[in-house]
Parts: C-alpha cells; sequence; structure tokens
C-alpha cells in the first residue's frame, strides 16, 4: 500500500528555474572569479580553461555514460567543422571577455551581454532573412542609438561590448545549424578538443619565452586556475536542464540575470567609473531589453526569438 504521507515531488518547472536561476548566477558573478586569480594574461587564462574545461568534460562524459555518444560525433563531417568554426567563435569570446574582466572594462562586458540578444534578432534578419515584429525593430532602433551615444560620449566605439555581443551572436547561429546532433557536452567537448592544441602550443611558448602564469605558478595558484573547467562546465549542464524544462520565453528572461550582476559587480567591487554618458547609453539599452521581454512573453513560440545567452 502506497503511503499518503509521502512528499510531493518537486515540479518540472521548479527544478527548470533554480537550475536556470543558479547557472546565470554562476555566469553573473563570474567577474569577482577573476579577482581570485594570480595575475595572468587574457590569452593564457583561454588557454588554461581550454584544457582545464576538457579534462573536466572527458570527466563528466564518463560519468553520465555520454562516451559513445561523443566518439560518434567524429563520424559526422560536415558537425565536425561548424563545431571548428563555432570553436574559434567562442574562444575569441572568451579572450575578449576574460580581457574586459581584467583590464577593468566589467561594465562593457555587462553591456555586450544586455546588447547580445538584440545582435541575435538583427542576425535573424541579414543572415537568416527573419522577419522582425514592431517591438523586436524598436528594440534594435534603442540598441543603435546606445551604441552612438556612448562612442561619441566616451569618444570611442565600445569594441569590447560589441564584440562580446557579435562574437557570441555568430556563434549562437552556428550552434543552430548544428542542431541536436549530439549532446550540449559532448558538442562543448568537440569544441574544446578542436581548441587544445593552440591552447597546449601557446603554453609551451610561453614557458619558453615570457613564463606561463599556469606553470609557474604555486599549487593554490593552479587548483585557482583548473577550476575554470568547473565554472565553464557546470553552468552550461545547469542551462542545458532548464532549456529542457522551461519554455524559451522563460529561459530569455532568466538570461539578464547575468549582465545585471556584472553591471552590479562592475559598479560596486570594481569601482569603473560611469559618466553621464554611459548611464545614457546603458539606460536605452535597458529599455531595448525591456521590449525584448515584452516580445518574448507576447509571442512565445516565435521562432526568431533571440538564442538565451551563455555567459563564457
Amino acid at each position: 500500500m502506497s503511503s499518503s504521507t509521502t512528499k510531493p515531488v518537486r515540479s518540472e518547472h521548479s527544478y527548470g528555474l533554480i537550475q536556470g536561476t543558479s547557472a546565470y548566477l554562476i555566469w553573473g558573478l563570474l567577474p569577482a572569479y577573476f579577482l581570485l586569480l594570480p595575475e595572468i594574461s587574457a590569452v593564457e587564462f583561454v588557454a588554461v580553461r581550454v584544457l582545464f574545461s576538457l579534462i573536466f568534460c572527458l570527466i563528466l562524459l564518463a560519468i553520465t555514460s555520454q562516451i559513445r555518444q561523443f566518439i560518434a560525433m567524429f563520424k559526422d563531417t560536415k558537425s565536425m567543422m561548424q563545431l571548428a568554426l563555432a570553436s574559434v567563435l567562442i574562444a575569441g569570446n572568451w579572450v575578449l571577455y576574460a580581457l574586459a574582466v581584467l583590464t577593468g572594462h566589467v561594465l562593457e562586458a555587462s553591456l555586450g551581454y544586455f546588447v547580445n540578444p538584440i545582435v541575435a534578432i538583427l542576425l535573424g534578419v541579414l543572415v537568416l532573412k527573419e522577419k522582425l515584429r514592431p517591438l523586436q525593430w524598436a528594440a534594435v532602433a534603442l540598441a543603435t542609438v546606445a551604441v552612438i551615444v556612448l562612442t561619441v560620449g566616451l569618444g570611442r566605439v565600445p569594441w569590447i561590448s560589441l564584440g562580446l555581443a557579435f562574437s557570441f551572436g555568430f556563434y549562437g547561429l552556428v550552434k543552430n545549424k548544428v542542431g541536436s546532433k549530439g549532446t550540449a557536452l559532448g558538442a562543448l567537448t568537440v569544441e574544446t578538443v578542436w581548441l587544445t592544441p593552440l591552447a597546449i602550443i601557446y603554453v609551451i611558448w610561453l614557458s619558453q619565452t615570457t613564463g606561463s602564469t599556469l606553470l609557474d605558478s604555486n599549487l593554490g595558484g593552479v587548483l585557482l586556475l583548473a577550476s575554470s573547467g568547473i565554472i565553464t562546465a557546470v553552468p552550461l549542464l545547469l542551462f542545458g536542464g532548464a532549456a529542457r524544462r522551461l519554455p524559451l520565453s522563460t529561459v530569455g528572461s532568466l538570461q539578464f540575470i547575468a549582465p545585471l550582476l556584472q553591471f552590479i559587480l562592475g559598479v560596486l567591487v570594481f569601482h569603473e567609473h560611469m559618466p553621464f554618458e554611459r548611464w545614457m547609453g546603458f539606460v536605452l539599452v535597458w529599455i531595448a531589453v525591456i521590449f525584448v521581454l515584452v516580445d518574448m512573453l507576447r509571442a512565445p513560440k516565435a521562432r526568431n526569438l533571440p538564442e538565451p545567452v551563455e555567459i563564457s
């Protein structure tokens, strides 16, 4: 006889919310992780992240019994080439993000990830020939004005923000072409495999020239750098679980947690300067983001919704 006192199972939707929120909280707090690291260049950090991500991903593949699925992905030449291109785009995104945080431009990184969904909408029009709805047009227009305001006010183009938004936008397009071939973990591992030879060569070259932070660090420093592999894979897995359990409109709404946290860290922890022009640019982008969110909620099944952001 079944017990009537059994506790109710938490709904799939609740699990999805917990997973999605956790993923974006980790991505949003990522700049704080950089404060703990030994002094390291952006390019070497990405090389180190690639190496330890591969180790961690292979361990996860073994634990989750996905090794066979992972190996099977190598038989699909077209997908492998697409993932090779994806690896180049995500590596560029990682380098830009690390450069932004390590050089005190966390707010530019935050702006980039606020703008990313709008860039995704724009790429949908230019590359996929999709048609925009009125609120999407308004969001693109406001984001464009915001970039102009920031460029004129700051005396330079916010190239870190635009680089982050467009590199991840094109990364999303390539991943969309790959589709559901293999698992999310398998695809990430393949991308990491493509980057690993370059990462190894770069770390060896550094060790023979200016010195490698990874090879010259003490145990504590190496462990902190090694944790970059965990920080890469864990939120991705949480995000994957959320994407399976939640409507796209809900996941799309959660994505703005990360850049909002980065903005708060940039102002309160990294003490970055916020002149009037930067405030104006951010306000315009935030209004554009509200338009995107309203559009998501009004048309949750539309095909041209922006891809949820995976902060790298």
